[in-house]
């Protein structure tokens, strides 16, 4: 649409001389109004922000004030936000070790799950626990590092337990599945599924279609997947409470009484962590 625009802008200067002030003022005035309607429709793909004038990106110019949506520093659609938390003084050695301690000394992950690797990983968002208070901030730590440990059992796992499920969803089209490659939970998050490995791998620069298997191998990218999926279905909803994060990671088998031993188990850890950063944990716990 944006092409459009200019080609019609290119066409209107180009008979400037011919046309009348009062024509000149009216075609401008069109043209604005169409490119206010194309803000609203910015159509970025996965980890890019749609800024208020409906450009697509992630810089601060994109992802702050004004956003509409994406991984927007606000949470997308609206204005303004505020500091948040800084990640790096919370997440502090003894915050993260104190969940991978929990862990057998048998298990993959141990070595693999790093501090240092997630700081990595985490600088490519900066809207992560960013958009509003400090206290804010600490409740979105404390959710992702919830999910994280429910996931993981608490940095153990790098994959799924059960790898026989290749969960290719074959009506995706825009994500093809490729054969013999299997997308099933890897990484901080269990990243899950061919519509959710390719656009992450296009996203943060690896063959998520093609070579799966490197969330499982390079630990930045591991967190760099987790970060990408919070940031684009988790980040958003935080302001309706932990339960929503819940909705949005395993809403369709643990919300709604499906499984509420697992949905608990998610609460527990966000309490308890909560209560290490020394936050409340807010309203609306439960899905």
């Amino acid at each position: 649409m944006h092409r459009n625009l200019i080609q019609k802008l290119r066409l209107l200067g180009s008979n400037m001389v011919a046309t009348s002030p009062t024509m000149l003022a009216l075609g401008l005035a069109v043209l604005c109004a169409a490119g206010l309607a194309a803000a609203q429709n910015c159509g970025c793909q996965p980890g890019y922000c749609c800024s208020k004038y409906g450009y697509c990106g992630t810089s601060s110019e994109y992802c702050g004030d004004g956003c509409q949506s994406g991984p927007c520093y606000s949470g997308g659609g609206g204005s303004g936000g505020g500091g948040g938390a800084n990640v790096a003084s919370v997440v502090s050695d003894a915050f993260f070790n104190g969940i991978k301690n929990q862990a057998a000394s048998s298990c993959e992950g141990k070595n693999f799950y790093t501090r240092s690797a997630f700081l990595n990983a985490v600088n490519s968002y900066p809207g992560f626990a960013h958009g509003g208070s400090e206290v804010e901030g600490k409740r979105e730590i404390a959710a992702f590092f919830a999910h994280v440990t429910h996931e993981t059992g608490h940095f153990c796992y790098i994959s799924e337990i059960n790898k026989d499920f290749n969960y290719c969803d074959a009506n995706n089209k825009q994500w093809p599945c490729v054969a013999g490659k299997k997308y099933y939970g890897r990484g901080p998050l269990q990243i899950s599924w061919n519509y959710n490995y390719g656009p992450a791998g296009k996203s943060i620069g690896f063959d998520g279609l093609g070579n799966p298997d490197k969330v499982a191998q390079d630990n930045v990218i591991a967190f760099k997947t987790a970060l990408w999926f919070w940031m684009n279905n988790v980040h958003q909803v935080m302001p309706q409470g932990f339960g929503a994060t819940i909705r949005a990671i395993n809403g369709a088998l643990e919300c709604n009484g499906k499984n509420t031993a697992q949905m608990n188990a998610r609460v527990g850890y966000y309490k308890q962590y909560c209560q290490q950063l020394g936050v409340d944990a807010g309203a609306n716990l439960t899905c």
